[in-house]
């Protein structure tokens, strides 16, 4: 989702988890310690969502200076939605500034569902405001395949039927999802996403249906579900066919009886979500019974919609290339540049197995890394490998970039003599993120590194 989310908190720690949290789904997540630069940073663009501290001197808990930043925010011509973040002790403060426009309060320390959940509703109801939606403005492309899946998708989304998303790693599943979501009746509601293939089995009832205080060892408070945070929206389950099959049971129940029960509660729960659900299965494996059970899968897929990759619809390689080289040029502070035209040759004919997702990491690289007065085809890296990281851990060795790197057609280990130990580190953790679709964890294995040294790269590099 695209979209502009400001944290504006005094702890840095804190705004930092957040940002990290939150900024490789809504795009551009700008953190401020200190209210005074929020004038200046106004100036220059209002975000969609403010994420507002309370409490911003040491020892203040009157909450006079938040509730003042928030009337500013409310005076601004097009105010941003603001969701009040504060302490457990302080919820009637935060009362108060519902009281004077926020949309929304999270205690500290969050949740991170309840927190995605609440970006989320916020920028449906700010969307709702605006208007109904009638396109998908994330989906870009004039092709003749994306007007007939744009069409397609505003034809399915008023409807209430569930929906299965069908195409490769990159082609844009979740943003199909979205649009349906954000087209659909219940777009003032959550679209909550859930990564179905990173669930364990282990914890998988719990994630879904919620569980009771004391249910389970380390179930020390009551705990909603993804099916109760997403009551009255939609609920994209990502990954479906990496389920195992005896936690795709426990799922077809669920929505058969239209009702969960939570670990350790007494009586059953309804529900009230739309399914959307995606894969990057081929249909043949889907409809192996030994993968995905045929029931399931007649549950979920009332309507099928296939997303072409990128190299079905070539003509839009331009305009993507456009818009990606501009907007990071733009958050990079780099001049605008053309693409040569035999470099434009050379991307058209490529056949993008990474799909969009490669072409934007792609034209990334570029800006990052281009020298000259116009984008080669070089500076884009398709023939580009990987190398060792700092602190000892090789990348070159790791299958994932490996594979990654053989998919741009390029030797495991080849390095361009024209990129730094730090691009080359930033190439190798883009290139085993979109190996494994954004999951933190198979890219950490994968890079031979912990959950923890991944996170910090991400931070050093802004991805």
């Amino acid at each position: 989702m695209s979209a502009y989310v400001l944290i504006l908190d005094d702890d840095a720690d804190v705004a930092t988890a957040a940002q990290l949290l939150l900024r490789r789904r809504y795009g551009k997540v700008a953190t401020l310690c200190d209210p005074a630069g929020l004038p200046v940073l106004l100036a220059q663009g209002v975000p969609d969502v403010v994420l507002l501290d309370l409490n911003f001197t040491p020892g203040s808990i009157d909450g006079a200076e938040g509730l003042a930043v928030l009337d500013l925010l409310r005076s601004q011509a097009q105010p941003p939605a603001v969701i009040a973040m504060t302490a457990y002790a302080d919820v009637p403060l935060a009362v108060e500034a519902l009281k004077r426009g926020a949309g929304d309060f999270i205690t500290k320390p969050w949740d991170n569902a309840r927190l995605v959940a609440a970006i989320d509703q916020a920028l449906a109801r700010r969307a709702a405001m605006r208007g109904p939606a009638t396109a998908a403005p994330d989906l870009m492309g004039e092709s003749a395949a994306m007007r007939e899946l744009k069409a397609l998708i505003a034809s399915v989304a008023p409807t209430e039927a569930n929906v299965m998303v069908l195409g490769e790693n990159g082609v844009g599943k979740e943003l199909v999802a979205r649009a349906i979501h954000a087209l659909s009746r219940r777009a003032a509601g959550t679209l909550l996403a859930v990564d179905m293939g990173a669930l364990p089995e282990s914890t998988f009832e719990s994630e879904l249906f919620g569980h009771r205080k004391g249910s389970f060892t380390d179930a020390k408070a009551d705990r909603a579900g993804r099916f109760q945070a997403a009551r009255g929206g939609s609920l994209f389950l990502d990954e479906i066919g990496n389920m195992p099959l005896a936690a795709q049971a426990k799922l077809l129940t669920a929505l058969e009886r239209r009702e969960v029960t939570p670990i350790g509660a007494d009586k059953p729960e309804a529900i009230d979500v739309r399914i959307v659900s995606a894969t990057n299965l081929d249909e043949a494996r889907l409809f192996d019974p030994a993968v995905f059970r045929p029931d399931l899968l007649f549950r979920l897929n009332t309507i099928v919609i296939r997303v072409p990759p990128l190299r079905e619809r070539r003509e839009d390689i331009p305009l993507l290339l456009t818009h990606y080289l501009n907007l990071y040029a733009l958050q990079y502070e780099r001049p605008a540049r053309n693409v040569s035209a035999a470099a434009l040759d050379g991307l058209l004919r490529h056949d993008w197995p990474g799909n969009v997702r490669a072409l934007r990491h792609a034209c990334e690289r570029a800006v990052i890394l281009g020298q000259g007065t116009e984008f080669s085809l070089s500076d884009f890296g398709l023939g580009a490998g990987v190398a060792t990281m700092d602190g000892g851990a090789d990348f070159t060795a790791a299958p994932g970039v490996a594979a990654a790197a053989s998919a741009r057609g390029a030797p495991s280990g080849a390095v361009g003599s024209d990129m730094t130990l730090d691009a080359l580190e930033r190439e190798a953790i883009a290139s085993a993120l979109a190996q494994f679709n954004g999951n933190i964890s198979h890219a950490a294995k994968s890079l031979g590194v912990s959950r923890a040294a991944l996170y910090r790269k991400l931070g050093k590099h802004g991805i």
